[in-house]
């Protein structure tokens, strides 16, 4: 009877150590197969953008890539465009948002934000045709186009006023582009890389005004949430940035010259 007893013990004892260790390799499996959703924008050249292929590409896409494995993290792309990308964000539909997000007092608010990984700034474009616009007082009673949610926006709505013109709010920027080009708007305000890139790229317009400074550039996610990944995004920035590979992104995409 006693040596069924003890038995009896030795095979409890046995499966209350596999059923142990099972555990925590279960834990470690969940954590290492975990997938974040990251939406961004569709169409902010050079941030994000298609290619020939199809394929999405940009600062912001190749920045995350080497981020994610820099830090062994895993995630899926959803390009949904800028607003589509927040809304998702702010319904738990998506971990985080990079998209060319600009950090604003008002965005803290709901959003905690990694910290800057590109210092912008807004610039005035006209059609490269148009010689009627080359101030800010040229734009007195006339229509101007911004995207919604970019710098340029922000600092349009902010001198909108004092300048007396009248926005007109586009979710592309090749949808704002074209609106200048065609005369519905007479300029439009974008930020600087952006606009430095389509120039260059042949989008028709031209810079009239120097570059007004706007502000950086992050990765969010919704406040108190995902902590885990802004702390690995934060660690993955500071390594590339020591070892070279952020400035290698930049310069893939943006002329020093």
């Amino acid at each position: 009877m006693k040596k069924v007893l003890g038995l009896a013990l030795v095979l409890l004892l046995s499966v209350g150590l596999l059923a142990g260790c099972g555990g925590g390799s279960k834990d470690d499996s969940k954590e290492a197969s975990k997938v974040y959703k990251i939406a961004t924008d569709t169409t902010f050249a050079p941030f994000e953008f298609q290619n020939q292929d199809k394929q999405y590409v940009g600062i912001d896409i190749d920045l995350l890539k080497a981020i994610s494995e820099d830090q062994d993290f895993k995630y899926e792309l959803d390009p949904l465009g800028f607003n589509a990308a927040v809304a998702a964000l702010e319904s738990n539909q998506t971990d985080a948002v990079i998209a060319g997000m600009s950090i604003t007092p008002e965005r803290q608010k709901k959003y905690d934000f990694s910290e800057p990984y590109y210092d912008s700034g807004v610039v005035m474009a006209v059609s490269a045709s148009s010689d009627a616009i080359k101030s800010y007082q040229d734009l007195a009673g006339k229509k101007v186009a911004v995207k919604t949610g970019t710098e340029g926006a922000t600092f349009a709505e902010s001198i909108k006023d004092k300048y007396s013109f009248q926005l007109v709010y586009f979710d592309e920027s090749p949808m704002m582009y074209e609106d200048v080009k065609t005369g519905n708007s007479v300029a439009c305000f974008e930020d600087y890389p952006v606009m430095g890139y389509g120039i260059a790229q042949g989008n028709g317009l031209k810079m009239v005004t120097d570059m007004e400074k706007g502000s950086s550039y992050g990765f969010a996610v919704m406040k108190g949430k995902n902590t885990e990944l802004l702390d690995k995004f934060n660690a993955g920035l500071k390594n590339i940035k020591e070892n070279g590979k952020y400035q290698e992104i930049l310069d893939k995409y943006i002329s020093a010259k």
